[in-house]
């Protein structure tokens, strides 16, 4: 099992979360995040005063996949998510030891 996050830009979670339902997986959760890269920021101007923005708002979302479908998920998530502009996020991947689904106890990947 994978746990795989992806930091993406908020613009474009109705088109990721829509890919992915497509693909079968129906569970995952979007957090709001807040962070900076390559992108550094930005400047922005309020009433003639300049912001410096250091941190982007992103969404994350996370999801579990069994090993099958994980490279799909992956390449749906890179695919739509991509705008060819710095900022685009990322995708991190991580192997899971166990899942258990708290109400019916189930275990690994009954309990996705």
């Amino acid at each position: 099992m994978i746990k795989i996050e992806a930091i993406i830009q908020p613009s474009k979670l109705n088109v990721v979360k829509d890919a992915l339902i497509a693909l079968g997986i129906a569970g995952m959760t979007v957090t709001q995040v807040h962070g900076c890269g390559r992108q550094k920021g930005r400047v922005e101007v309020h009433q003639s005063t300049e912001y410096e923005i250091t941190f982007v708002q992103k969404l994350m979302i996370e999801i579990i996949v069994n090993d099958a479908i994980a490279g799909k998920a992956i390449n749906l998530i890179q695919e739509n998510a991509k705008t060819g502009k710095i900022g685009d996020g990322k995708i991190i991947l991580s192997k899971l030891e166990d899942i258990i689904r708290i109400r019916t106890g189930e275990k690994g990947e009954a309990a996705i």
